[in-house]
């Protein structure tokens, strides 16, 4: 499995809410995409940088998402250009399962 880490940095810090209520307009793009286990959106402590932690069957499948429309869409929606970072996730520890898996 491979983890994907995106950040972007906001125009101007947003609150926790407000993240919130943007994420959720956008979320369910991600929820039939091909390979994509898990997504979880984060948003900085100060709410100056918000991105996404991505959990991806594999790297391929990964890579069809951030494609430049893609990257388009967020410049577009949050106003900031994203950064892609590719991770082997390795080992999942899931405490809701009570898993630890090959990743």
């Amino acid at each position: 499995m491979i983890t994907a880490i995106v950040q972007f940095r906001l125009p101007k810090p947003v609150t926790r809410e407000k993240a919130q209520e943007l994420f959720l307009g956008t979320a369910p793009k991600y929820r039939d995409a091909a390979g994509l286990v898990r997504k979880y959106y984060l948003l900085s402590a100060d709410g100056t940088t918000a991105g996404g932690a991505y959990l991806w069957k594999s790297r391929e499948d990964a890579q069809r998402m951030y494609t430049a429309e893609w990257r388009q869409f967020i410049a577009t929606t949050y106003g900031a250009e994203p950064k892609v970072e590719y991770f082997e996730t390795p080992v999942i520890v899931d405490n809701l399962a009570g898993s630890i898996d090959r990743g």
